[in-house]
């Protein structure tokens, strides 16, 4: 046996020597692994629909649930705040269109505007036709808009329910996903062919566990 072949072979015995003392090591490694905390998505999901947020907090995502409740929250004051506007809105066009003259609640939303310009039933000999009708369309506009906005507001509370349902799907989902780098790549002295072993270079990648 030549010089090359006995190096190469005590390289080949270190290595394998040095793979075989290495093996003890990931058992403990993969015990960690088992008794990692797991999701299951649809768990997950049943959690999310039950009660926004339950979700999140099942797949121990806990900063997420302030996000939630923040959404709700900004979207049930958006229904308020529209809803409260289409009330007086609508309101105050009621009055105006009847003959009643008790039934003035669009005189604080025409606060600028003098009545005896727009007002047919409180001023019937100074109105002007083309105020009037001027009127009318303003207070259909703000009715529309707020309608408009508060249903959208409904829309939005059902889409942000639907987006949290799905988002404690997906982070469940991926719960388990691991993107760290997992792979090594190691590099050994040594070639095999039909012929034996040889001096050269061997690049070989694994998985680490």
């Amino acid at each position: 046996m030549n010089l090359s072949s006995k190096i190469a072979v005590i390289l080949l015995f270190a290595t394998v020597t040095i793979s075989s003392g290495q093996q003890p090591d990931s058992i403990p490694a993969r015990r960690e692994k088992e008794k990692r905390y797991i999701v299951e998505p649809v768990r997950s999901t049943m959690f999310a629909a039950a009660l926004p947020g339950l979700g999140q907090i099942y797949n121990r995502k806990y900063w997420k649930v302030p996000f939630v409740y923040a959404g709700f929250g900004a979207l049930g004051y958006a229904v308020t705040f529209n809803t409260r506007n289409y009330n007086t809105f609508i309101n105050a066009y009621q009055d105006f269109t009847d003959i009643i003259p008790e039934t003035d609640s669009y005189l604080t939303l025409l606060k600028n505007l003098n009545p005896e310009q727009y007002d047919p039933v409180l001023h019937p000999e100074t109105y002007n036709p083309s105020t009037e009708s001027w009127v009318k369309t303003t207070l259909l506009n703000g009715v529309d808009y707020y309608r408009k906005y508060r249903d959208l507001s409904y829309i939005g509370i059902a889409a942000w329910y639907l987006f949290t349902i799905i988002d404690a799907h997906v982070d469940a989902s991926l719960f388990d996903y691991d993107i760290s780098d997992d792979l090594k790549a190691s590099v050994l002295p040594l070639n095999f062919n039909f012929y034996g072993l040889s001096p050269g270079i061997t690049i070989g990648i694994t998985k680490t566990f």
